[in-house]
């Protein structure tokens, strides 16, 4: 595991793509909520793949990186697209319909928690005392928040309810596919290729669940439909997910798990814009307790005993 206390760890090389991932995936949470409406969540998650696949293979190609996997490649691609880009997405996207694009991405920057755990199971990495003490801090913070948007949700807060489970479903979906995505099995496979292939296993599955569970393909032909789609296929996922997993592999996914500090700000404050999320001192606090406990959690070093592949 790379030592990131250095000097040399601020390089622009790091510094550059870790702010971009954080800025465009804290407008991408608002960017979803744009695509429920007429069409149904599960096709709008689909268009997305399909066309960020399509982007995926351009973009290997552009890079000269072979599209052609090893033995098990296309395995690992689909068990890890199924899970990263199929399951999660499919489940955020309908969370939004329960739940503040904000909430959802301070919600789902608790990842860490099952990030760690999964990686120490099948990785060896060790969870230090720090680490544990951030999580109660952090879990402390959300369920402050919770508790704010239950009160303010209509007849018993049951929305919320169903929406927090769909969003701790996609986070342990994301979780398992983030820890595929770590192993050395997957970092001997060019980074680009193999996210590629990942999105076009998932995007069969994603077209199987749409169809099954919202009948035939629906789309809407509106400019800011297709925008969004377009701004979520091309920015928020082909160029983010290269720079995120190249994170991955050059801080060890500790440190690139800080993204996931900066992503809710930028969320919440997009969400207070153009959704109208009202701050109580409830709210207020449960938030800052949420990114001071990730904060704490992820301060300490990084430690792996062993790599698993």
């Amino acid at each position: 595991m790379n030592d990131t206390s250095s000097p040399a760890a601020l390089r622009a090389g790091v510094v550059v793509p870790f702010v971009l991932v954080a800025l465009i995936w804290g407008s991408t949470w608002l960017a979803i909520k744009g695509q429920l409406g007429t069409v149904p969540p599960a096709w709008s998650a689909t268009w997305r793949f399909i066309l960020a696949a399509a982007g995926m293979m351009l973009l290997a190609r552009a890079r000269g990186e072979s599209l052609r996997l090893p033995p098990g490649g296309h395995r690992l691609a689909a068990f890890a697209g199924l899970l990263q880009f199929s399951f999660n997405f499919q489940f955020v996207y309908r969370s939004e319909n329960y739940l503040t694009s904000g909430l959802v991405a301070v919600l789902f920057a608790l990842m860490i928690v099952p990030n760690a755990l999964l990686a120490r199971i099948f990785l060896g990495t060790r969870i230090g005392a720090r680490f544990i003490a951030g999580s109660a801090v952090a879990l402390g913070g959300i369920a402050l928040l919770m508790v704010h948007e239950y009160r303010a949700a209509p007849v018993g807060g049951t929305a919320v309810l169903i929406g927090a489970a769909m969003v701790f479903t996609a986070l342990m979906c994301a979780s398992a596919g983030n820890v595929l995505f770590a192993t050395q099995r997957a970092k001997a496979i060019p980074n680009v290729a193999l996210i590629a292939w990942a999105m076009v296993w998932a995007s069969l599955a994603n077209v199987a669940i749409a169809w099954a569970t919202s009948g035939p393909p629906r789309i809407e032909l509106s400019p800011g439909y297709l925008g969004g789609v377009a701004y979520l296929a091309i920015v928020g996922s082909v160029v983010t997910f290269p720079l995120y997993f190249a994170l991955v592999r050059e801080l060890g996914p500790g440190k690139a798990a800080y993204n996931g500090v900066v992503v809710p700000i930028v969320a919440m404050g997009l969400s207070t814009l153009f959704e109208g999320y009202r701050w109580t001192a409830l709210a207020a606090g449960g938030g800052v307790l949420a990114l001071a406990g990730l904060v704490i959690a992820l301060g300490g070093r990084e430690r792996v005993a062993k790599q698993a592949g």
